[in-house]
């Protein structure tokens, strides 16, 4: 069976976003050419900012910078693959906003889950944000100035079976974010995670026939039994309303807001 483009019921109309400037500041976000981070390059663009949009699939990123015409900032495009550490590290330098956002999923049991594609996702998910950070720290320290945007999961504050890397970096992810919060915050720096619970995005689209495979359900079924089963709130988030998120946490109004974690879960976390 294919997998369905637009998994869950019709997304509720959106608010208008809230009004933020951002003229002047820098931001980087990873994993930009697609969902989440295409929802907060644009986000931070239209506030005023400068992105630089960082991403391995060179399409989607021109395809993201054509769709900026007409903000107060602007979309540079910027081909990496994050498994580049040392060049992860220096694309931060400079950096006033630092968006770490890019992740990849696989779905298997432990004694199934290939090492290779654990040792991966430990990489891009968790390495490769320590290094942007560590990138990023010395120009914010420099100005006494700083937003770092951590975009973990509700998998970064529960478990779930058959996402032992996911699971991992992203609760690996939540105590980066901590650690930089305290050491930050005599600098001006603020760092939080945002923690979403399933977004309207690919990488959870591409997950439906595996967790239909693994618990040996159809996938027509993964929605409802699996994805949104411990939701109060029966449907998927909108990459818009975490872009948004994302932007509260860079105004002078979220400057007391560090070292925590903004659960977009729909009540999935009250249990």
């Amino acid at each position: 069976m294919t997998t369905p483009t637009t998994p869950g019921p019709v997304p509720a109309p959106q608010p208008a976003p809230v009004a933020l400037d951002l003229g002047g500041r820098t931001a980087l976000v990873t994993g930009a050419a697609g969902g989440i981070g295409r929802a907060c390059a644009l986000r931070l663009a239209a506030a005023g900012a400068k992105v630089r949009a960082v991403d391995r699939d060179a399409a989607g990123l021109d395809a993201l910078a054509a769709a900026d015409t007409g903000f107060a900032g602007s979309v540079e495009p910027l081909v990496l693959d994050l498994t580049d550490l040392e060049a992860a590290e220096q694309a931060a330098t400079g950096t006033d906003i630092l968006v770490n956002n890019a992740g990849l999923q696989l779905v298997r049991p432990i004694e199934e889950f290939p090492p290779e594609m654990f040792h991966t996702v430990l990489t891009v998910m968790l390495e490769a944000p320590f290094r942007l950070i560590r990138g990023a720290l010395p120009h914010m320290y420099g100005q006494g100035w700083g937003r770092i945007v951590n975009i973990s999961s509700v998998h970064g504050l529960r478990a779930s079976a058959y996402k032992s890397a996911y699971v991992s970096a992203k609760h690996g992810l939540e105590g980066l974010s901590k650690t930089a919060a305290l050491e930050g915050a005599e600098h001006g720096v603020t760092s939080n995670c945002v923690s979403p619970g399933y977004v309207r995005t690919g990488l959870v689209e591409r997950q439906i026939a595996d967790q239909a495979a693994t618990h040996g359900i159809p996938e027509e079924r993964v929605l409802a039994e699996v994805l949104l089963k411990d939701s109060a709130l029966k449907r998927l988030v909108e990459p818009s309303e975490v872009a948004e998120a994302v932007a509260y946490l860079c105004t002078p109004q979220a400057s007391f807001i560090t070292g925590t974690s903004f659960a977009l879960d729909g009540g999935w976390t009250a249990h």
